[in-house]
């Protein structure tokens, strides 16, 4: 099934189990997506399962900033909040790469790019991406890369 198509299903069968905070972050996450259609429209191209994926890793991103912010300001309803919302949206995330796994990915992208110095961290970023979209913290990736590289 489509990630689009998983979203929609989710949003109804919250709407039966009236479970109201899970639907309005399914809601938000359909609307995301439909707004990024939207913009894909106008520049003439076509949302794939890859930009959705990237969508729904930013989503989760922000939320992650937003509750440790919220922790900092002694927020706990507010960093909860944020919490249950990254849990319903890592629901349309593929598994986290991780741990060796992370490191064997890494070490085939730099010898799949060729890369010989920190210089060409974004031929192996570019890899990466194209691959693992949604799947790693590109964050915490460009360090490792770093490391490798350099």
């Amino acid at each position: 099934m489509e990630l689009r198509e998983r979203v929609q299903a989710a949003v109804k069968e919250a709407m039966k189990a009236k479970q109201a905070d899970r639907l309005s972050t399914l809601r938000m996450i359909s609307s995301a997506i439909k707004d990024r259609e939207i913009a894909a429209r106008g520049e003439g191209g076509e949302v794939g399962e890859n930009d959705i994926l990237a969508l729904l890793g930013k989503m989760v991103k922000q939320r992650q900033e937003s509750a440790k912010a919220y922790a900092a300001g002694a927020r706990p309803e507010l960093e909860a909040k944020e919490l249950a919302e990254i849990a319903v949206i890592n629901e349309f995330l593929p598994q986290q790469v991780t741990g060796a796994e992370l490191d064997a990915a890494i070490a085939a992208a730099v010898a799949e790019a060729g890369a010989t110095s920190i210089k060409d961290m974004g031929r192996v970023m570019a890899v990466l991406k194209a691959k693992y979209t949604g799947m790693m913290d590109f964050g915490a990736v460009g360090a490792l890369i770093k490391q490798k590289l350099g």
